[in-house]
């Protein structure tokens, strides 16, 4: 039985080893981390700002567990509450819940797909209250910030992680859950079709597959769904594609931006910007690709994409961003002109010969 008396586990498929040869996360980090769980009665459950498909639904699939063991999960994210429409149909929507209404001091904290505390936003000072801070993650740069750290920068998403917790939690995988999970790992593999795709990326799949997925309806809702009004912003975007052939060492480097403007005139909520950066790097003259999105006058949001010659994790980091080898991003301070420069800068600092 587990500690929260449920059946047995099913056999894992997340099991992700370092370099020589270890468990990415320890059996004793995972110990910790279901006593904290089970012993919690205000389990408090956070992502990262403007949550993508992986942090929310990761989150969301975790906060639908508890639910099923009759704890009384509260799901948040910090800054703007819009959420894509996107993700508007997630099974556990409802227990999302205001900022202001979430617990100021609850006795277990779970944080999701958030590399660094500066992330949390508004609920980085509800660390400091919770007995236990729980922090599930796949970026590498992760510092490992909670009393207990479920980090593995080997899993293609967080989604991975999480799927480890619930079956050492004893909770079946049904679909809602996989629903959740299955965001997650589509999301962060771009349906499966970026480098971090790996044998047990698919056997994951399968068994989400397994447990009711109706996988063509949600791939259609994350990539083949976009209103009138972002395609035009997408074509404005395009025609302002800059490609520097000897930027980056050599590997090349293409970038276009969307201004507030921009949406303001086509009448769209900012998150239609977040899969441009999709459309940018399948330029086949350029190893990175960039989309800056204007946040304020002189503040800028930028995605990075690499296919493997520059490591844009090191070049974000470099510019008080991060994320993963091959997509990463940073917040830019300045005119436009003046954040492309630092990171045209930078770029060549971090290629390689992988």
């Amino acid at each position: 039985m587990s500690p929260l008396g449920a059946s047995s586990p099913a056999p894992s498929t997340a099991a992700a080893v370092d370099g020589d040869g270890q468990p990415a996360i320890s059996e004793e980090s995972w110990r910790q981390a279901v006593a904290a769980i089970s012993d919690a009665e205000r389990p408090l459950l956070v992502c990262h700002v403007n949550p993508d498909g992986d942090a929310l639904g990761s989150m969301l699939g975790c906060a639908l567990a508890l639910r099923r063991l009759g704890r009384p999960a509260q799901a948040a994210f910090p800054g703007p509450q819009e959420l894509p429409e996107m993700f508007a149909w997630l099974p556990g929507i409802d227990l999302l819940t205001a900022p202001e209404d979430t617990d100021r001091e609850p006795d277990v904290m779970l944080t999701f797909d958030a590399a660094s505390v500066g992330r949390l936003g508004e609920f980085a000072d509800r660390m400091a209250g919770a007995k236990h801070v729980v922090v599930l993650d796949h970026h590498a740069s992760n510092p490992g910030f909670g009393t207990v750290n479920l980090v593995d920068p080997h899993a293609a998403a967080t989604g991975l992680v999480v799927d480890e917790l619930v079956r050492r939690l004893g909770v079946p995988l049904d679909r809602e859950i996989a629903e959740c999970l299955y965001v997650a790992l589509a999301t962060d593999t771009g349906s499966f079709k970026y480098q971090a795709t790996t044998p047990k990326v698919h056997q994951f799949a399968a068994r989400l597959l397994q447990a009711g997925v109706d996988h063509y309806e949600i791939s259609r809702r994350l990539f083949d769904a976009r209103p009138l009004g972002a395609l035009r912003i997408f074509g404005e975007a395009l025609g302002r594609l800059c490609l520097e052939p000897e930027a980056a060492d050599g590997a090349g480097f293409v970038w276009t931006y969307a201004t507030l403007d921009d949406l303001a005139r086509h009448d769209q909520p900012a998150h239609v910007l977040e899969s441009l950066i999709d459309v940018v790097r399948s330029v086949e003259e350029a190893d990175v690709a960039c989309v800056a999105k204007q946040l304020a006058d002189e503040e800028w949001a930028v995605s990075l994409r690499s296919r493997g010659a520059v490591n844009v994790a090191a070049a974000a980091a470099a510019l008080g961003g991060g994320g993963h080898r091959y997509a990463a991003g940073f917040t830019g301070e300045g005119d436009l002109t003046r954040v492309i420069d630092a990171l045209r800068a930078t770029l060549g600092d971090h290629a390689t010969s992988a």
